[in-house]
Formats: structure tokens, C-alpha cells, sequence
């Protein structure tokens, strides 16, 4: 039988992704689980008869796997950075607000930040509890740069693409992208990316995001927010970011994240001082 906090995978998705199991159900005779992504932002309800069980020898083997991944975007990132240094100048690359529905990913995308060199603030609130939490957040933690993720999925059974009610959480990132625009609408001046797994992307963007997840309704990576607005940090403020560079940096890239021309956040200074 199996038990809150047990890795599985789904038989009728052939096992594609690896999930964690953070709640069971028991309706009547029916057992049904609901299921986060390890490194994906999904979270899904499955018949417990459509799962099966994963051991650590086979976790080990899929964390391998996509850390393996992670490490060439994160490679690709940094040298790509190198050749945009100018040696005159000091850098003050765009500071970052992250709101994260889950406190690992949470923990993982700071880390990751911090590696890159990048200043980020990490609140971990639910999606739900996110719309409200925006305006203080935004108070207490000024930013050039905001990210609103956690999970989402389409719901089974559920159609209509365009409609926020065939979604588990893309409606709270459509009212969190709205407060955060009633807060400050220029585009330029608060760069906002959002959404989870198979969001609505397209009302994201409408609702006043730069980027968003997801065009072709996929899985997106954990790490997809950190490699995307980490690109958009280290543009210079008198450049747009190159959408189709930036986007390439992620894990997921095109069919998982899209947005629009958006000015980078870096500001470099002069003179650049050593002692």
C-alpha cells in the first residue's frame, strides 16, 4: 500500500515523469493520490492503481538524469554571461522577488540564484494565498524582477484551453500578475514571470506578464523561472532581451515558456573600483 511522501510514476503516462505522493484520498473503496513533480511543477490526482512504486536505486538514476540536464543550461548560462562582461564597468544586475507554492523548489531555485550571482527573495505561499500577498511582498521586498510559480495542471476531463476553469491554479497567477500590475503597470520597471506545469499562458500574458508558462500546455522544469529571468538580470537596462536566447536557456525551452520584448535589468557603473 502506498503512503504519503512515496516516489511513483504513472503506468498510463509510461512512466514519464516521477512524482512524489503528497496526499491520499479514500472515497468509498476508491483511493485516489495527489501527486507533486520532483523536478517538474505538476501536481495531479491519480488512481492509486495507476501508480507504481519507485525504489532509490531508480530515483538515484532519474535525479542523475535531469541534474545532468540542469548542469548544461546552467553551463550554457554562464558562458554565455562571459562574453557580455565589460571590464571598465561594474555590474548591478536586476534584484528578484520569487513567490514559490512549494518550499522545495523554493529552496532549490534560491540556491541556484545564488550560484549565478544573482540577489533574489524567496516567500514560499501557496497559489491561492499568492493574489494577497503580492502588494506587501512588493513593500517590503522592492524588486526589479518577479516570479510567480508553484504547480499547476490541466484538470481531467477539461477541454477548453482558453477557460481558467479547466486549470488548478492558473487563475490565482492571473489575479497575482493583476496586483501586481495595479502596483506598477510598466512593464519595464517590474519584469513579472508566472505560471507552473500546463498554465494558461496565454492569460498570464494578457493579464500583464512578461513571460509565462506554458504556450504548448507542458511540463516545465523547476528550475525553468531561475534560468529565464537570470537572462533578463544580466541584460543591460538599454536592451531588449533576445526571446528566443533567453527562452533557449531554460530547461523546457519554447514549447514550455514564451513572453514578450522586455528590457533586461542590469545597470552598469563607472568607474569599476579594485583595491
Amino acid at each position: 500500500m502506498f503512503k504519503t511522501g512515496d516516489i511513483v510514476a504513472r503506468l498510463s503516462y509510461n512512466q514519464d515523469l516521477f512524482l512524489k505522493i503528497l496526499a491520499l484520498n479514500k472515497r468509498r473503496k476508491k483511493v485516489t493520490a495527489v501527486l507533486g513533480g520532483l523536478n517538474y511543477r505538476l501536481i495531479a490526482d491519480a488512481d492509486v492503481d495507476d501508480l507504481i512504486f519507485k525504489d532509490d536505486k531508480q530515483i538515484v538514476h532519474y535525479q542523475l538524469a535531469d541534474s545532468q540536464e540542469v548542469y548544461k543550461k546552467f553551463r550554457k548560462v554562464v558562458y554565455d554571461r562571459k562574453f557580455k562582461v565589460e571590464e571598465e564597468y561594474f555590474e548591478i544586475p536586476g534584484k528578484i522577488l520569487h513567490l514559490d507554492g512549494d518550499q522545495e523548489y523554493l529552496d532549490h531555485c534560491l540556491k541556484t540564484y545564488r550560484q549565478l550571482g544573482l540577489q533574489a527573495k524567496g516567500i514560499c505561499k501557496s497559489e491561492a494565498e499568492q493574489p494577497k500577498a503580492i502588494a506587501g511582498s512588493l513593500r517590503d521586498y522592492p524588486a526589479d524582477i518577479l516570479v510567480l510559480t508553484g504547480h499547476d495542471s490541466l484538470l481531467k476531463g477539461k477541454s477548453n484551453l482558453k477557460s481558467l476553469d479547466s486549470y488548478r491554479s492558473s487563475g490565482h497567477f492571473v489575479q497575482s500578475v493583476t496586483e501586481a500590475r495595479r502596483i506598477q503597470p510598466n512593464k519595464d520597471q517590474l519584469v513579472i514571470f508566472a505560471g507552473g506545469c500546463q498554465s494558461n499562458f496565454e492569460a498570464i500574458i494578457e493579464a500583464g506578464a512578461n513571460f509565462a508558462s506554458s504556450p504548448r500546455r507542458m511540463m516545465i522544469h523547476a528550475l525553468d523561472p531561475v534560468f529565464l529571468v537570470e537572462s533578463i538580470a544580466y541584460t543591460p537596462i538599454d536592451r531588449t532581451v533576445s526571446l528566443k536566447d533567453i527562452i533557449r536557456h531554460t530547461v523546457t525551452g519554447v514549447d514550455g515558456v514564451g513572453g514578450i520584448e522586455t528590457r533586461g535589468q542590469l545597470r552598469r557603473g563607472y568607474p569599476k573600483v579594485e583595491h
